[in-house]
């Protein structure tokens, strides 16, 4: 993947119409918003909504597209100069967490839909699954390539759930960050002792997409 991103960012007011609907979509729970309640929360006119948002009934699956690709590009980009697909794997797991907890809606929507969305479902089967044959290649990871299925599906269930025991405050973000990412890289064929301190190392900030 290369590091130039593809993402433009939206303007002004379609930021604040985009950060109104993950909260609504984020707290209900619900793919569909009405434009009133969009406004609202928004604090704009329905006009506004209009102007800005082509199918409002379609903004579901538009959000949802534009903070997939988002989040993995800034993940991807947080790899630079780190070519070893176990540090990668930890480091990405551990950067979702982390945004749960100082990103709550984005955590919450993630969380809620990251199983039923197909806009988001690419998060979890672009570059982690060519980490994920990079280590079966190298010897790095020991697991059949016929459960790479079942691998990205426990990978995924891992890092949701990490994020689910901080948003609901039973855990800080490292500790559940670390915690999975370390009981991933175990089950991958890690000893121990390298997945605890690959799953603990400094973890540098998330790129900035301009």
């Amino acid at each position: 993947m290369t590091t130039e991103s593809p993402l433009r960012t939206p303007g002004p007011a379609l930021q604040r119409i985009h950060a109104a609907a993950l909260k609504l979509f984020a707290e209900r729970g619900d793919t569909r918003v009405s434009v009133n309640d969009l406004a609202l929360a928004a604090g704009v006119a329905r006009g506004t909504i209009y102007n800005n948002v082509r199918e409002p009934e379609a903004l579901f699956e538009e959000l949802a597209a534009q903070l997939g690709a988002e989040m993995l590009e800034r993940v991807t980009r947080s790899f630079v100069g780190i070519e070893d697909p176990a540090q990668r794997l930890a480091q990405g797991v551990r950067q979702f967490v982390r945004r749960a907890h100082e990103e709550p809606h984005w955590g919450r929507f993630v969380s809620r839909f990251a199983f039923g969305s197909k806009s988001l479902h690419h998060i979890w089967v672009g570059q982690p699954v060519q980490d994920l044959m990079t280590g079966l290649a190298s010897g790095r990871f020991d697991f059949p390539e016929a459960q790479m299925s079942s691998v990205v599906t426990l990978i995924t269930g891992a890092t949701l759930g990490a994020m689910f025991q901080v948003l609901e405050g039973h855990r800080t973000w490292r500790d559940a960050g670390a915690e999975a990412a370390e009981l991933l890289l175990v089950a991958l064929g890690l000893p121990r002792n390298e997945a605890h301190a690959l799953s603990r190392a400094e973890l540098s900030p998330l790129p900035v997409l301009t």
